[in-house]
């Protein structure tokens, strides 16, 4: 914060494009480029294997993996109900 609040600094150098921001670090180039004349170098701009990024990862897919089986089983339940009202009619 003090780097892009620091009004002389026209130039801001970082690693990675993570260590900029998480999220949104393209808002932040492009706000400093148009407003102030500013510009942010990335050395390394390959994309960034952290760990925390692969948990996050691993969480989406095991949560995505427990809802299907909670959708498929009302979805089972619900067909067996609707089968069931159809015998009884």
């Amino acid at each position: 914060m003090k780097a892009l609040e620091n009004p002389s600094a026209s130039t801001i150098v970082v690693e990675h494009r993570d260590r900029l921001a998480r999220f949104g670090s393209e808002y932040i180039e492009s706000a400093l480029a148009s407003s102030n004349n500013r510009k942010v170098v990335i050395v390394n701009d390959t994309e960034m294997k952290d760990d925390l990024v692969q948990d996050m990862m691993i969480d989406v897919v095991v949560l995505t993996s427990f809802c299907a089986r909670l959708y498929g089983r009302r979805a089972a339940r619900n067909k067996a109900k609707r089968a069931l009202e159809a015998t009884e009619k």
